[in-house]
């Protein structure tokens, strides 16, 4: 089983990043890849570039990242209650390529912020959004207060709650 982790952020400290990762590393018997926004940098989608230079290679790779999978483990970054810009960008240019950008894969769908609210607001966005976009939603999670609740130095949850909601979510929403 091929799971593929992304982060909705571009930032060399994604927080979400290492949630997705940790998240895609609670599957047994999987092999993880997980891949940085940074490696699927394009200008910015309009319609008169995509005249200008067609479909994005980049983004071309992307889908084919996304094709390799078995399952998804997509963590968002919420930058003002919505997607960031360089996720949304990546989205912008694969959706131009292949409508159904995740492809009928399984996916957990998450988010983490600093704050208490846990990226809420986007992951709300993403639960209604991305079926219309080819994902098969399995699972929901959302880590509040990420820098109280996610130790940096183990790569882990240290809310056992919150790491036991996980867990649970990963055991019963994809075997």
């Amino acid at each position: 089983m091929k799971i593929i982790a992304f982060a909705g952020s571009n930032s060399q400290q994604s927080i979400n990043k290492h949630l997705a990762s940790y998240a895609a590393n609670q599957f047994e018997n999987a092999e993880v890849e997980v891949l940085d926004l940074n490696d699927f940098a394009m200008p910015v989608f309009s319609v008169d570039l995509e005249k200008e230079i067609g479909q994005h290679e980049i983004a071309k790779s992307f889908l084919k990242k996304i094709e390799s999978a078995d399952i998804l483990v997509v963590s968002l970054a919420e930058n003002n209650g919505n997607y960031s810009a360089a996720f949304k960008n990546v989205f912008d240019w694969s959706s131009r390529v292949v409508k159904d950008v995740f492809q009928q894969k399984p996916m957990l769908l998450m988010a983490t912020s600093p704050g208490a609210r846990g990226g809420a607001s986007v992951l709300e966005i993403a639960k209604t959004a991305f079926p219309r976009y080819g994902a098969q939603v399995k699972g929901l999670f959302s880590l509040p207060s990420f820098n109280s609740n996610f130790d940096l130095e183990k790569n882990e949850i240290s809310n056992p709650e919150f790491d036991h909601e996980l867990k649970t979510i990963v055991k019963n929403s994809f075997n």
